[in-house]
């Protein structure tokens, strides 16, 4: 179950020093980031095009998405 809020107070309370997310969507984007004390970067965001599976393309970057990824 998705619970940014309590990911972010979770995380406040180990005093992480930076938070990295990966594939929350827009709205939980919001709510984690207006509560997590630590700075934070993202590393990827789920997207339509891959049916909100951001790493799907590094996961197939050798098979479907090769010529894709590497003209």
């Amino acid at each position: 179950m998705c619970n940014p809020i309590g990911q972010a107070n979770f995380l406040n309370s180990a005093k992480t020093e930076l938070n990295i997310m990966l594939g929350l969507c827009v709205g939980h984007d919001s709510l984690f980031i207006k509560c997590s004390d630590a700075p934070i970067t993202v590393f990827a965001v789920k997207d339509r095009v891959l049916a909100h599976n951001p790493l799907g393309a590094l996961y197939l970057s050798e098979g479907y998405y090769k010529n894709k990824l590497y003209k």
